[in-house]
């Protein structure tokens, strides 16, 4: 029997900001001018993504139930959405563990991964490479906000050797 060596590339994640993620979409998070609605007892915090969808289907909201994960965490596995922006947003005060990475003719380029805060969600724009949704802490309980429709919007990339996520301390 052949034995493949698999050899691992480590990447090590950093806090999730507006500024860092801005290539890959939006941190979706309570912001510093909300507007006060609802006779003075609600504060709005206001059109803080920039969904996007293909007009062949319709918006969705679903609930995903993940299983909580700790790092290290390995992935070898990508995805993306062509056809529209993916959200999730915890219903608890999860983290969450954003794995990213620019296209490259058609494939991830070099993945790059975030570490939410509680209570942070994000907006994935439409075709970029992400990784699979990997709550930290909490419930792992998430409100999902993307594309619904017959058409074809997953594409899947496999890479050919891991890579390993780490913390930094």
């Amino acid at each position: 029997m052949l034995l493949k060596s698999v050899m691992k590339h480590t990447i090590f994640c950093t806090k999730l900001t507006g500024d860092g993620f801005s290539e890959f979409g939006d941190v979706i998070e309570v912001g510093e001018s909300p507007m006060t609605i609802n006779e003075g007892m609600c504060q709005r915090h206001h059109d803080l993504a920039r969904l996007n969808f293909e007009t062949s289907g319709q918006i969705g909201i679903s609930l995903f139930d993940a299983e909580i994960r700790t790092l290290p965490y390995e992935f070898s596995l990508m995805e993306r959405h062509p056809l529209g922006s993916q959200a999730f947003l915890p219903m608890g005060g999860d983290t969450l563990l954003v794995i990213v990475a620019a296209d490259n003719g058609g494939q991830p380029g070099q993945p790059m991964a975030f570490e939410s805060r509680p209570f942070q969600g994000i907006n994935i724009r439409r075709g970029v490479w992400h990784g699979v949704l990997t709550p930290l802490s909490g419930q792992g309980l998430f409100a999902v906000v993307d594309y619904v429709g017959e058409a074809n919007n997953l594409d899947i990339h496999q890479f050919e050797q891991s890579f390993c996520v780490e913390r930094i301390d």
